[in-house]
Formats: C-alpha cells, sequence, structure tokens
C-alpha cells in the first residue's frame, strides 16, 4: 500500500511539473532555472546525508550518492546557463 502511495505522488509531482514547465515563456525560463538552482541545493543536502547516514542500506547508499551526483551536475549546469545569459547582456565594446 505505501508502495502505490510513492508511485502516485511521483507520478502525480512528474506530471504537475511537465505541465508547469511546458508553460513558462521563454523570457522566463533562466530566471526561474536560477531559483531553482536553491533547491536543488536543498536536495544536494539531503543526499549527502542519506549517502553518510550509517542505518541506511547499501541501495540507500548508492541511491543517495546517485542523487548526489545528478544535483550536483543541475547546479553546475544551471549556474553555467544563467553565466552564459547573462552574458548577453553585457556590452562587447569599450566600456
Amino acid at each position: 500500500m505505501e508502495l502505490i502511495l510513492l508511485l502516485f505522488i511521483f507520478t502525480l509531482s512528474a506530471f504537475l511539473g511537465f505541465e508547469l514547465i511546458a508553460k513558462v515563456p521563454s523570457q522566463l525560463h533562466t530566471p526561474l532555472m536560477s531559483g531553482s538552482n536553491a533547491i536543488s541545493g536543498i536536495t544536494i543536502v539531503g543526499a549527502i546525508i542519506a549517502t553518510g547516514g550509517t542505518a541506511g542500506s547499501a541501495f540507500a547508499t548508492a541511491l543517495g550518492a546517485c542523487a548526489l551526483i545528478l544535483a550536483a551536475i543541475n547546479v553546475v549546469g544551471g549556474y553555467m546557463v544563467t553565466d552564459r545569459m547573462l552574458a548577453m547582456f553585457k556590452k562587447k565594446g569599450g566600456k
């Protein structure tokens, strides 16, 4: 029963996330991505806790390590895209 509830929540959140992101105008995409980096930072903290937990199983440790890697990639990629977007607004010449 608990597994079914977790799968339902996962499916609902994936669908809701897809629908929300699909409706974001392109002008707002990069600023919103910058804000989502803070959420990924929280995910990194949770993944570190899950990975380093002494009471967890080997599967939980592996899952935490995988979450840590994916969240780190998301944060780095988000900052790279934001930096590239901000570079578009800098003046190219002189002052």
